[in-house]
C-alpha cells in the first residue's frame, strides 16, 4: 500500500461528462514517484479525456486531482505546467518554421520566466542557450540544431517534442501515444530515448503498441468504459482474466 508521499499524482472519483455522454465515470488512480505507469485501453476507452483532464485542458465534472497533495483539478494547463506536470500530445506539435534549437529554447525560457524582448538578443543569453543544446543532445538532436522542425523525420519531430516537454523541467511527464505511426525500427528508438530520459522523473503515458507498454512501464492501469478495471504490474495485467477478457482477449505474451 502506497502513502500519499509516494504518490505524485492522485485522482478520486474522477469524472468528465459533455452534455448528457459520460466519458470518465469515477476513476480512481495513483501514479507513484519515479515510475512509468501506462494507460492501456480501447479505443472509446476515454483515455484521452483523461489525459485532457490530468493536464488541464479539460475541467472535471466531479471528483479531484492532486499534483504532490495540491489540487489541481479545473486549473489551466499554464498553472498546471507550473506545478510539476507536462504533456506531448499524441499529433506531433512542433513549430516547423523554428530550427530544432529554437524550439528547444522556447521552453527552457518559458521555464526560466523569460519573456520576448525586442532590445534583448536571445542569441547572447548564453545560459539559455548552453541548456537548449544540452536538452538537444539528450534527445539525440544537437546533430540537427539548425535544422528547421519541419525539415526532420518523423520520429526525429517527436523526439524534438520530447525534448521541449523536458524543457518544462516538470517531474511528471505525461506522452500521448509517442510511437504512433512508426515503424518498428522508430518505435524501439523513441522507447529507449523516452527510458533514458525520463529517469528520475515519473511518467505517465498512454500507448496502443502492448509490446512498447509491457516492455517500458513498472505498473499498468487498464481503462474500460471509462473506469480503471484493473492496476498492476505487467505481469498482474497480463494474468488478470477480467482484463483478458474486457479488452485484450487472450493473454499477452
Amino acid at each position: 500500500m502506497s502513502t500519499a508521499s509516494d504518490n505524485v499524482l492522485v485522482a478520486r472519483d474522477l469524472q468528465k461528462s459533455f452534455g448528457g455522454l459520460s466519458i470518465v465515470k469515477g476513476v480512481d488512480l495513483e501514479v507513484r514517484r519515479g515510475e512509468r505507469h501506462a494507460i492501456l485501453g480501447p479505443n472509446g476507452a476515454g483515455k484521452s479525456t483523461l489525459f485532457n483532464l490530468f493536464s488541464g485542458a479539460f475541467p472535471p465534472s466531479a471528483g479531484s486531482i492532486e499534483l504532490n497533495g495540491r489540487p489541481i483539478g479545473g486549473l489551466s494547463p499554464e498553472q498546471i505546467n507550473r506545478a510539476g506536470l507536462a504533456r506531448s500530445f499524441q499529433i506531433t506539435n512542433v513549430f516547423g518554421k523554428l530550427s530544432a534549437l529554437e524550439n528547444i529554447r522556447m521552453g527552457v525560457l518559458a521555464r526560466h520566466g523569460v519573456r520576448f524582448n525586442l532590445w534583448r538578443r536571445v542569441s547572447g543569453m548564453q545560459a539559455i542557450n548552453d541548456e537548449a543544446r544540452a536538452l538537444l543532445e539528450q534527445v539525440r538532436l544537437g546533430h540537427r540544431a539548425d535544422t528547421p522542425a519541419a525539415d526532420l523525420t518523423y520520429s526525429e519531430q517527436r523526439s524534438l517534442e520530447i525534448g521541449m516537454t523536458l524543457a518544462t523541467g516538470a517531474e511528471m511527464i505525461l506522452l500521448d501515444e509517442p510511437t504512433a505511426g512508426m515503424s518498428r525500427a522508430e518505435a524501439a528508438y523513441i522507447v529507449e530515448l523516452i527510458r533514458q530520459v525520463t529517469v528520475g522523473k515519473t511518467l505517465m503515458m498512454v500507448e496502443h503498441d502492448m509490446s512498447v507498454v509491457f516492455g517500458l512501464c513498472d505498473r499498468i492501469s487498464v481503462l474500460v468504459y471509462g473506469k480503471i478495471l484493473a492496476t498492476g504490474t505487467p505481469d498482474e495485467i497480463r494474468a488478470n482474466r477480467d482484463v483478458q477478457e474486457a479488452y485484450l482477449g487472450e493473454e499477452v505474451h
